[in-house]
């Protein structure tokens, strides 16, 4: 049991420099001009062990999402635990938090090739896997919804997980918006956000 705990560690490990290394090299590079051999260079292990874990560069790219969005709804459910008072508080709070990881591995153009990705082969395990995190991602703001409501700060009347997806729809395209526009900062994305929030939060506050 300890040495297949130790090799899951290690295999971790490995799988976790991989995807650093990738971070690094499609920052520097262009994405399609970096080649496997590169990423198993950078991060120290052999060629044929990056195919161990990966087919291909889009399953490495989608891999780099899906760390980025795995630590933001982490810190999601970090906030769920305990969120602020109010509805606009608490959604703002969850909303802004992914926007504010959502640079931290990713830049915009690795965002526009994930996407593109998902978006040209949605039935291929890397789009699968790209419509499941955003999933996941809405889930999350319906379970903020029905938290607040047992709070009494939105209305009963509005069921929570369509609210849930039409909130996530709307933030999900506004960050389209953010990535395909390079001069954009996080602050105007946030700006815009907020004001588009405002009549929807007035509507169902409890």
């Amino acid at each position: 049991m300890a040495r297949q705990g130790l090799r899951e560690r290690q295999k971790a490990a490995r799988e976790k420099r991989i995807l650093h290394a990738a971070v690094e090299a499609f920052r520097r590079e262009d994405y399609r001009s970096v080649r496997i051999e590169d990423l198993a260079e950078r991060a120290e292990v052999a060629v044929g062990t990056v195919y161990n874990y990966y087919r291909t560069k889009g399953d490495i790219l989608v891999a780099t999402v899906a760390m980025e969005v795995e630590e933001v709804l982490a810190g999601g459910e970090a906030m769920l635990a305990d969120p602020p008072p109010g509805a606009e508080a608490a959604l703002m709070q969850l909303i802004f938090s992914y926007y504010d990881h959502s640079l931290e591995y990713l830049s915009k153009d690795m965002w526009r090739k994930a996407m593109a990705l998902a978006i040209e082969a949605p039935e291929t395990p890397n789009g699968q896997r790209y419509s499941e995190l955003d999933a996941r991602l809405a889930a999350q703001i319906t379970a903020l919804i029905r938290l607040l409501q047992a709070r009494g700060q939105v209305a009963d009347k509005w069921q929570a997980e369509p609210l849930g997806q039409l909130i996530f729809n709307n933030l999900n395209m506004q960050f389209i918006e953010f990535v395909k526009d390079e001069g954009m900062t996080l602050a105007a994305l946030r700006a815009r956000v907020a004001a588009q929030m405002a009549p929807l939060l007035e509507m169902i506050r409890g």
